[in-house]
């Protein structure tokens, strides 16, 4: 009998996307699983249950995931739906695990082999895989959309025969994956768009998109970067200088968009009430990393917030907005990490342990958790 993989509808308000597309469903069944789909898994993402019928899926209830071998999620589970899956089951999901360590546990006592597809290494091998960059990338495009809704002026340069509508500016703060779309978007609506990070390797890439790259770039601005590719946290000295510049830099500006996340750290703070005050009333500042904190004072979770005159967005869940879009993305990105588990000979599954991609993203297997960044923390622990 073939191993049946079971896409999950998803249970958080704020979430429209889904773990299937039609494309990696058929996918799938060539790899040599069976398919269940919850019933109305892909409505928020436009993908009616006729669609995945059509490619060979089968349309069932929460109760068919207890005989899964695999279950595909956007989101990780919840203890109801822990509860529901099979010892041994590999559930792959974007796990959030930083700050969530009693979740895992409970994915550990259930005897459950857990993937968090966010710890996917940033190696060549894994490009297809790395949700990051593919809901990020789409990320950064919804947040130029959601701050031109917001402005109330248009953002390119109109010249009319009764007068000139002038571009409006545009700052990028973090030109990573996020970042750099974003900057795309604005120059493609046509703005003037500036931006900064604290790689030195992102000013050939800001400068290549046509924007202003806007840094204090001294020696330690030239060593920052860790090995993953990821910025690096700098110094106090160093951070004083740069928003000393960033201040005066974002006072001229008409919307701003922080695109700034650490993996596994509060999110950093750029953009102070000062700096807000003194931008233009009616500006919009666009916060990306609203869920992790926020990189701007006083952004709201789930909330358009006025800020000193400015609007302050923090809409949650942002590649969710354009969930067909990032539904997509995702489901290839899961079906190509799900691939590296089967086998070629016999099409079942064979799960390697000591696989880089496989031991990356482990959180639990065989009943214990097999990530020691995530051992629930102990009475006293810091």
């Amino acid at each position: 009998m073939s191993e049946i993989v079971f896409i999950a509808k998803e249970t958080d308000p704020n979430e429209g996307r889904v773990a299937a597309s039609p494309d990696s469903v058929k996918k799938l069944k060539g790899l040599g699983f069976d398919v269940v789909v919850e019933a109305g898994a892909g409505f928020l993402s436009r993908i009616p249950d006729a669609e995945y019928e059509k490619v060979g899926a089968r349309i069932g209830a929460i109760a068919d995931a207890k005989t899964a071998d695999v279950v595909l999620r956007v989101r990780r589970p919840n203890s109801a739906e822990i509860a529901g899956y099979k010892s041994g089951a590999i559930v792959i999901a974007i796990m959030d695990p930083y700050g969530n360590e009693d979740a895992v546990a409970e994915m550990a006592k259930a005897g459950l082999s857990a993937f968090a597809m966010e710890l996917m290494p940033r190696i060549t091998r894994a490009q297809s895989m790395d949700v990051l960059s593919s809901q990020a990338n789409l990320a950064g495009y919804q947040a130029v959309i959601d701050a031109a809704y917001e402005y109330d002026r248009a953002l390119p340069m109109m010249m009319t025969a009764a007068g000139t509508v002038p571009a409006a500016k545009v700052f990028v703060m973090g030109a990573g994956v996020a970042g750099l779309q974003a900057i795309a978007t604005a120059r493609r609506l046509g703005a003037v768009v500036s931006a900064t990070d604290v790689r030195p390797a992102a000013k050939e890439q800001v400068a290549s998109l046509g924007a202003k790259f806007i840094a204090v770039e001294d020696e330690e601005f030239k060593a920052a970067e860790t090995a993953g590719g990821y910025a690096k946290e700098m110094s106090k000295e160093y951070q004083a200088k740069q928003a000393a510049l960033v201040a005066e830099h974002i006072a001229k500006q008409d919307i701003v968009i922080t695109t700034a996340l650490i993996p596994g750290r509060p999110a950093p703070r750029l953009v102070t009430r000062e700096m807000l005050k003194a931008m233009k009333p009616g500006s919009v500042a666009v916060d990306l990393a609203v869920e992790r904190g926020g990189n701007v004072e006083g952004a709201e979770a789930g909330k358009v917030a006025d800020v000193e005159g400015v609007k302050v967005v923090g809409h949650l869940n942002v590649p969710g907005r354009i969930a067909a879009s990032a539904s997509g993305l995702y489901a290839k990105n899961l079906v190509t990490f799900l691939e590296t588990m089967v086998s070629k000979e016999t099409k079942a599954l064979a799960l390697n342990m000591e696989d880089e991609l496989v031991k990356a993203t482990a959180l639990t297997h065989g009943g214990a958790i097999v990530n020691a960044n995530f051992e629930p923390k102990k009475k006293g622990d810091l």
